[in-house]
């Protein structure tokens, strides 16, 4: 066994609290966590915290949790993005109450998600910073809680650790991870400290298993905290597996990009991840003067997940970077879910053999048939598709959404997984709502009957790969045909080059292709403007056509950030389709109403 291997089993078979003293003990000194923070000053301003100080914090934020909530009530966190985030999530486990990470609400906005949470989990506390601590409250009691706000810097992290004050035993309930409502209400998915140690062992093997990590290897990071990737690869595995994080938030990476890929470059033996519309935000924005005298050919890898991986996208990365020796290999697909906690299968970027080919048509109808690149059935339509390897564990299976047997290799069917990572469903919720403890009919031999999380998401087997095709809910069906959304929005960013929302409408009884795109808002709607924004609509309208015997019923062209995301990033198709019925977008074209 590797050295990596014999670290994640051991991590494995603890909690992520153990697994952080034992850490302190033997290397108190060594830092944990680098937090650098872009709004005190645009250069930066570094702060960081040892093994021990970690620890020893946790363990003085969880006395005084204790005073306001007991074993197994909930606690918010309702903070800037931080080291005081961490604590905050640390010291809530540490305490035996369950954590639940969300975004923090800043004043005037909406928020209607946190507040839903707020409400679904009744908390006893809620834990935030000084600085944030006045939006918190006010945000609080408009709720109508009264629930005790903590302010996490104002507790006296550095005293002397009173033990007796902590739980003995804690619960297997470590955190609710809250969905970002893609496709339906936010909801609470309940992942154990098993869970978690389960599905880092899963992930690192999945990536790493084959893999002798330096004992200097850092994980970079700017995810949020409160999203099932950012928490897990950000917070969770630097502990897990012992090695430095070096963080910073997601505005100081949308601010400058080229922030994200100077900490790849200037830490050792880099590791991130990160969705894949910020390979495309990186690849446009970042200039070779940005990492002028940098090296990328250190980085150890970079994990895209969190939504549709691109092959369009993965290419333009490597080749936008590979002169500053950013290498094919770095990119690691990844497939995943917060149902499974985070991780369920990874793949390996190869531009030799960089996707999948196949007819377009065919997988509408379920059925694969692979093709040469550009060539397709009678439209002429290619998807082109991600691949990555079927996973030992946790266990995978195809199957058929009718008749709930496993799918033979070749065709489309619903992606179920099983495995100790799988949680146990959701906050509130029954046992089986959202596709948890489903059961296989007449399953195939060595494969359980059960339980299974039904995922949601449409994939299948070829050549012994796994291709994802797309989410069950977001297939378009037009005219009796589906469609996947992604391959009309990639499409269609081939030509605009910002986030597009493909979205079937009703008209006159019938469902119509609609394409929401974001493009740069001009200064004036002058002739000129007009001209341009006629000429994306024609090349766009065109292309679709070509490339996917379609029509264009509506084309709304939106000032870029205008179409709803969650927080990772994904589309909010069924968000799309309510503000297009409304009416609620704003137009770049007017004269199209």
């Amino acid at each position: 066994m590797n050295q990596f291997a014999s670290t994640s089993a051991a991590a494995s078979t603890s909690s992520i609290l153990s697994v952080l003293h034992g850490r302190a003990a033997l290397r108190p000194d060594d830092v944990g966590f680098t937090f650098t923070d872009y709004d005190r000053d645009p250069a930066g301003v570094r702060e960081s915290l040892t093994w021990s100080q970690l620890a020893r914090r946790t363990q003085n934020l969880a006395a005084e949790l204790r005073r306001h909530g007991d074993v197994g009530d909930r606690a918010l966190i309702l903070a800037p993005q931080g080291l005081e985030y961490i604590l905050a999530f640390l010291g809530s486990l540490q305490a035996g109450l369950v954590a639940v990470p969300l975004p923090l609400p800043h004043r005037g906005s909406g928020h209607d998600r946190v507040g839903a949470v707020l409400a679904d989990t009744a908390p006893a506390v809620v834990l935030t910073t000084s600085a944030a601590a006045d939006d918190v409250g006010d945000f609080v009691a408009q709720a109508g809680s009264g629930v005790t706000i903590v302010e996490v810097d104002g507790v006296d992290l550095d005293a002397a650790v009173d033990t007796d004050r902590l739980p003995v035993d804690l619960p297997s309930l470590a955190y609710l991870q809250y969905s970002s409502g893609s496709t339906r209400a936010p909801t609470g998915v309940m992942v154990s400290h098993r869970n978690l140690t389960v599905n880092f062992d899963q992930l690192m093997r999945g990536f790493f298993g084959q893999t002798t990590l330096s004992p200097d290897t850092t994980l970079v990071s700017w995810l949020p905290f409160y999203h099932d990737m950012g928490l897990v690869l950000g917070v969770c595995a630097p502990i897990l597996c012992g090695y430095r994080a070096e963080l910073m938030s997601p505005v100081a990476f949308l601010e400058r990009p080229a922030r994200w890929m100077r900490a790849l470059a200037q830490n050792p033996h880099a590791w991130s991840s990160a969705p894949n519309f910020a390979f495309d935000l990186a690849a446009r924005k970042i200039s070779d003067e940005d990492l002028a005298g940098l090296d990328l050919g250190g980085v150890l890898g970079i994990i895209s997940g969190a939504e549709r991986v691109e092959p369009a996208t993965l290419h333009r990365f490597v080749d936008r970077f590979a002169h500053f020796n950013f290498a094919d290999h770095m990119m690691r697909p990844a497939y995943g879910l917060a149902e499974a906690t985070v991780y369920v299968a990874a793949g390996t970027w190869d531009e030799n053999a960089p996707a999948g080919y196949f007819d377009a048509a065919e997988l509408s109808a379920g059925r694969v048939r692979p093709c040469p690149p550009g060539r397709g059935g009678a439209a002429g339509t290619v998807t082109k598709l991600v691949r990555y390897r079927v996973p030992q564990s946790p266990l995978l299976r195809i199957v058929d959404e009718a008749t709930l047997r496993e799918s033979p290799p070749d065709r489309v069917g619903e992606i179920w997984v099983h495995g100790e990572n799988v949680a146990d469903g959701y906050w509130g919720k029954p046992t089986s709502d959202g596709g948890f403890g489903a059961t296989l009919a007449e399953p195939s031999p060595g494969t359980p009957a059960g339980p299974w999380l039904r995922t949601g998401d449409l994939g299948f087997l070829h050549d012994g790969e796994l291709f994802i095709v797309g989410r069950i809910k977001d297939v378009l069906i037009i005219r009796g045909r589906n469609y996947y959304p992604e391959d009309i929005e990639a499409t269609v960013q081939a030509i605009s080059a910002g986030r597009v929302a493909a979205i079937s409408v009703p008209v006159d009884g019938t469902e119509e292709l609609v394409a929401v795109v974001e493009l740069k808002k001009p200064p004036t709607l002058d002739d000129e403007t007009r001209a341009r924004l006629a000429a994306i609509r024609g090349e766009v309208t065109a292309a679709v056509a070509n490339a996917h015997g379609l029509s264009v019923a509506d084309l709304v062209l939106v000032p870029a950030g205008a179409i709803p995301t969650t927080t990772s990033g994904k589309i909010r198709r069924a968000a799309c389709i309510e503000q297009y019925r409304r009416r609620e977008f704003d137009r770049l074209d007017a004269d199209a109403e």
